[in-house]
């Protein structure tokens, strides 16, 4: 695979793994009764703050993990 297509395979991976697994994160926030965007900075607020960050760095885990699964392993002498 070309360097561009394969850059561009991992931009991409990466962006909707982390857009994804955050709105997954404000989705949870949100069946919990969080509102992220509450005035001021409450508990419910900061744990929905919370919850969408850490969304946010699983899906990019998980898009990371799915894209080293794809690649072919190399032999190594």
């Amino acid at each position: 695979m070309s360097t561009p297509q394969k850059l561009l395979i991992e931009g991409s991976s990466d962006a909707i793994g982390f857009v994804g697994g955050a709105l997954l994160g404000w989705g949870v926030g949100h069946v919990l009764g969080l509102d992220l965007f509450a005035t001021g900075y409450g508990a419910g607020s900061i744990v929905a703050i919370v919850l969408v960050g850490l969304g946010g760095g699983l899906g990019l885990k998980l898009a990371r993990l799915w894209r080293n699964k794809r690649e072919p392993k190399s032999k190594t002498v």
